[in-house]
């Protein structure tokens, strides 16, 4: 009675893929975009992002890029300019050209020389221990001298 012989509508699922390196996103120079930006492959940041930039796939920050946020991906190479966070899952690479200021979550970090980094860095999910204050202190010479007889 109630019975309807048309198929069935698509899903608006998406199967889950894997990451395909052969797609890179591009946001220019001259671009400017503010808000969160979500990817499942690379992107290319030639212009200014100010906010949250989600790749499943590599982040490269070119030479003229500039991101003001937080940047969360699976391997990043950067060549201009991250003013916030980072959480690469796989390798972070800082270039001679690199400005990074904030802080680090990565298990893997390349810096090569020229490149300048500012803030915190944790790598492979470690928890940073504090050094005990009384093992920083140093003793005048004398008292050294008299504790190693």
């Amino acid at each position: 009675m109630f019975r309807s012989d048309k198929p069935a509508p698509p899903t608006m699922n998406k199967p889950t893929e894997t990451v395909n390196s052969g797609k890179i996103n591009s946001i220019m120079e001259g671009t400017s975009i503010e808000g969160e930006i979500k990817s499942d492959s690379n992107i290319r940041i030639d212009g200014r992002v100010k906010g949250t930039v989600n790749a499943r796939g590599r982040v490269i920050i070119g030479q003229t890029g500039i991101i003001e946020g937080e940047v969360i991906c699976q391997s990043s190479d950067i060549e201009g300019t991250l003013v916030g966070k980072i959480n690469c899952q796989d390798l972070l690479s800082l270039k001679a050209t690199a400005k990074l200021q904030g802080d680090i979550n990565t298990k893997k970090l390349a810096i090569e020389p020229g490149a300048v980094f500012t803030g915190n860095c944790s790598m492979a999910g470690g928890v940073v221990k504090e050094m005990d204050p009384a093992r920083l202190q140093t003793a005048p010479r004398s008292e050294q001298a008299q504790a190693s007889r």
